[in-house]
């Protein structure tokens, strides 16, 4: 027996605990249904008795909701931190930006001035703008210098850990850029609260005490004299007690009183290359006087009614949206239902393509030719669509990456921001791998990133995340690595409607893919829409991994019928933090219930 029950029928019997079973297998269609608007959608929960005890989500948590603002960031701290900027009269840039540095000290794993990312702003007028502080290959780097002498990838990961396997950093300069362009209050505000975080002290979460306690080895190997995020009685550190980081105060206050130059240039910019200096790294001070952002025109498509603003490369994320919306668009995802075999296939095989095509044509745009066009006209991803078929999965084997004509062949952080007059921000930044190359700048107390490992240290030779590269992503001094993080914001009819965004290196792009369609084809609010389990497809390995209860026994029994290589996997997949704006201009935050992630309104 199956059947179908509206959401707000079903909310009214079983409050938010929904069981989800897979349905019909139905053969696409280019026809959706036109009759009901986007903005009406109620959303149906396909259901049966196959499993009494089965649940979407993760978890369930609480909607926060908020008239006049809302933050959605990695750590409560920090997402209080910019929900006082708001209240002091801040817009969405100077609490993005405060929010940021407060992560430098109580998130990190991620939070950083000693790494870079990516920014998208959408104005309350609807103009939209793109902020690019990934880091970039110093001077002294070459295509291949991870490779010995029988260009076989070096023993020991020295694109991961070590001196060597950092780029020149970005925060502070792009956080600056984007202060000076777009803030409202002065830039002694928006440090302070960072700085008050490392001199008096955050309380640890017992993610936060856990992972420092599981990298201290690490810590110990490539900072053999130094004591940072360290017990001074080298005991295992424990939720709730206080992380002091003095040094790292002093490095924010430089900041706050001499703004790109109190990190570039100085005390910290003598610290830092005496760091690169002690264990063989490569960042010269010519490196951080060169290091500029770049403001960046976004990546803007449509999927229905609904406008898709998202970063362009050296991000992949924006196209890889785009792609995947695409190629989904015309099937009815919103009948087929959450997570049934249908919906997956396409999913997936869309997932498939994205990735092939990442893995060859994207890179640094100011070092290769992107076919950012080619890539999303409608006749070339048709082509790439001709060998799907229902029946059977694709052998991603089979798969390269498009042809274009005239052309040669995590550990991240997510925040996301909405003001009261409607400005909004998304905003990812990262270190790469979790604390990043677990080298501390001695005297700063700030962690260095491990992002060169991004870069296709050797053609066909996967990086930490099992991604593939190949030429366009090569290393080139001054080039700016190719990244899956994917900040995104949408409109619906002209009107601001969601803000999205995670860490999760490869999974970034297919987690605000699934958390997207959550809202705007099943119908979930923006929290159930982060908690809703997910899965993973990269092209290569041609494998589906998913977190532990994501399907039901019959939609995975119907999947590996047809081919489909799809296990369960025990660690999550991505940490969203969002934000969804309701009809009556109400904000609910998503923050991701995975982890420490805290949204805050008012």
């Amino acid at each position: 027996m199956k059947i179908q029950i509206s959401k707000n029928a079903l909310l009214s019997v079983v409050g938010t605990c929904f069981i989800i079973v897979s349905c019909k297998t139905v053969q696409p269609t280019s026809q959706t249904n036109s009759s009901q608007k986007p903005s009406e959608n109620l959303g149906f929960y396909q259901f049966s008795n196959e499993d009494a005890n089965a649940s979407p989500f993760v978890a369930k948590k609480a909607s926060v909701y908020g008239k006049n603002g809302m933050i959605a960031a990695t750590h409560p701290a920090a997402s209080q931190v910019g929900v006082d900027i708001l209240k002091m009269g801040g817009n969405a840039i100077d609490a993005a930006v405060a929010t940021q540095f407060a992560l430098a000290v109580v998130h990190p794993a991620a939070g950083n001035i000693g790494g870079g990312g990516f920014l998208v702003y959408r104005d309350k007028k609807g103009k939209s703008y793109t902020l690019d502080y990934r880091e970039k290959a110093p001077e002294k780097a070459s295509r291949d210098m991870y490779l010995d002498e029988n260009k076989n990838v070096k023993a020991g990961q020295p694109s991961w850990y070590g001196h060597t396997a950092s780029g020149t950093p970005g925060s502070v300069d792009g956080l600056e850029q984007a202060h000076k362009r777009f803030g409202k209050l002065t830039w002694q505000q928006i440090l302070q609260p960072a700085i008050d975080l490392a001199e008096n002290g955050v309380k640890l979460t017992m993610r936060e005490a856990r992972g420092l306690n599981r990298t201290k080895v690490e810590f110990l190997k490539y900072n053999p004299t130094k004591k940072y995020f360290m017990k001074p009685d080298t005991t295992d550190w424990k939720e709730g007690e206080l992380l002091i980081q003095k040094d790292l105060a002093k490095a924010l206050r430089r900041i706050q009183e001499q703004g790109r130059k109190g990190f570039y240039e100085g005390e910290t910019a003598q610290l830092l290359l005496a760091e690169m200096k002690r264990g063989g790294g490569i960042i010269t001070q010519k490196d951080l006087d060169n290091y500029k952002a770049t403001w960046r025109e976004p990546i803007v498509e449509n999927y229905k009614n609904m406008k898709i603003i998202s970063m362009p490369p050296p991000s992949s994320g924006g196209i890889a949206l785009a792609q995947l919306l695409k190629y989904v668009e015309p099937y009815p995802l919103q009948r087929w239902g959450w997570h049934t075999d249908s919906t997956t296939q396409v999913m997936i095989e869309a997932e498939r393509r994205v990735f092939a095509d990442r893995a060859t044509w994207l890179g640094d745009p100011d070092f290769v030719k992107v076919p950012q066009k080619e890539l999303l006209e409608t006749n070339y991803l048709k082509k790439r669509w001709e060998d799907f078929q229902f029946d059977q999965a694709t052998d991603s084997k089979k798969v390269k990456a498009g042809t274009i004509a005239g052309y040669e062949s995590v550990e991240t952080t997510h925040s996301s921001f909405v003001d009261k007059e409607g400005n909004a921000v998304s905003i990812t930044t990262t270190l790469n791998n979790s604390y990043g190359s677990k080298v501390v700048v001695d005297g700063a107390g700030f962690l260095m990133n491990d992002e060169m490992d991004d870069f296709s240290i050797k053609p066909g030779v996967p990086n930490s995340y099992g991604l593939i590269g190949n030429e366009a992503n090569a290393i080139v001094p001054n080039k700016r690595m190719l990244s899956s993080m994917t900040p995104t914001i949408v409109e619906e009819n002209g009107k601001l409607k969601m803000v999205l965004g995670t860490p999760g290196g490869s999974t970034i792009i297919t987690s605000v893919f699934q958390v997207f369609l959550n809202v705007a084809e099943h119908g979930m609010t923006m929290q159930q829409a982060v908690d809703a389990l997910r899965f993973h497809h990269q092209w290569l390995p041609d494998r589906t991994t998913f977190e532990e209860g994501g399907f039901t026994e019959q939609t995975l029994k119907r999947m590996r019928e047809k081919g489909y290589k799809i296990d369960s996997q025990k660690n999550t997949i991505g940490r969203m933090d969002c934000i969804l704006v309701l009809p009556d201009g109400t904000y609910e935050g998503g923050a991701d219930v995975r982890a420490d992630d805290t949204a805050v309104g008012y």
